[in-house]
């Protein structure tokens, strides 16, 4: 007790030890610690999200089996129907094209669902709420994709490739060297882009059905469109161009299954092929990437 002036006695303001003063609010929490390491996100977390998310889907088992099932089961079902004759001017790869040409589509499909399924089914509000980084979530599912399909492609075509060596391996086969599996490893290249260009429309589109019907038409139209417009004169120029630059074509090229001219017309070489996909690819990516960063989900 106190007493003031007067001898009136009054309260105490002293506090016991450890207590804060009558009339002062008690000093706030010190900053928060996590008992558990919180380092920086990065790249790194972004791809181990990505794989995840890729690989414990059911869509990704059914696009890769359907993809594998297509190149190595018709691939082996013209390995057997051809002879040693046959590889004298055709690589041992090649049997495994004819699969490729139908299980491209499915790398397509893989690549649109790859981002349009988390649009469908809204999973990239989490998403992008996890990793507000939008350019590094999209570049972490570019890569994935990238690498699992360009790997599984490479595996099915290797080895369809493989047995046709082994079986029709002789002196009726001719020579054969490593240029034919460069160019195989290329067209699996080659895939593997379309399925990115399918990714980068998925992006853009935001809608499954939509973005695989664009890459359906980019895919199967030119050949078929060039063959109309060759029909008449004043396009028939324009024709043979769109007949010589396509995806079907490149893959006969890159496999080595055709290398003359369309109409006594000169094909591009298969450098050419793959450096159009890629400005188109480029292209598509960039705009994914200026969408992407700008758009609310």
């Amino acid at each position: 007790m106190t007493t003031t002036p007067a001898g009136k006695p009054t309260a105490s303001t002293t506090a016991p030890d450890g207590a804060a003063p009558e009339g002062h609010a008690p000093d706030g929490p010190g900053p928060y610690s996590s008992p558990l390491p919180t380092p920086r996100p990065h790249l790194g977390h972004a791809l181990a999200s990505e794989w995840t998310k890729l690989t414990s889907v059911r869509s990704t088992l059914w696009t890769l089996g359907s993809l594998v099932g297509l190149v190595v089961g018709v691939g082996m079902l013209a390995v057997f129907q051809t002879a040693s004759r046959d590889y004298e001017n055709l690589p041992y790869p090649a049997p495994a094209l004819f699969g490729l040409m139908v299980g491209q589509i499915a790398v397509i499909v893989l690549g649109v669902l790859t981002i349009s399924s988390e649009y469908g089914t809204g999973l990239i509000r989490t998403t992008l709420t996890a990793a507000p980084d939008r350019l590094r979530v999209l570049t972490a599912k570019y890569l994935v994709f990238g690498a699992v399909a360009f790997t599984t492609i490479a595996c099915s075509v290797g080895f369809v490739g493989l047995w046709a060596a082994i079986l029709h391996d002789g002196p009726a086969a001719g020579p054969h060297g490593l240029a034919e599996w460069a160019g195989a490893l290329a067209g699996c290249f080659y895939v593997t882009l379309l399925g990115l260009l399918a990714l980068a429309v998925g992006a853009l589109v935001r809608h499954s059905a939509g973005a695989i019907a664009v890459m359906l038409g980019v895919v199967t139209m030119p050949p078929v469109l060039g063959s109309i417009l060759m029909v008449w004169p004043v396009t028939n120029a324009v024709g043979g161009v769109v007949l010589r630059y396509n995806a079907p074509v490149g893959l006969f090229q890159l496999f080595g299954v055709q290398d003359g001219g369309i109409n006594g017309t000169t094909m591009p070489s298969a450098l050419a092929q793959v450096a159009l996909l890629v400005v188109v690819t480029a292209g598509a990516v960039t705009a994914s990437y200026a969408v992407v960063g700008r758009r609310d989900v």
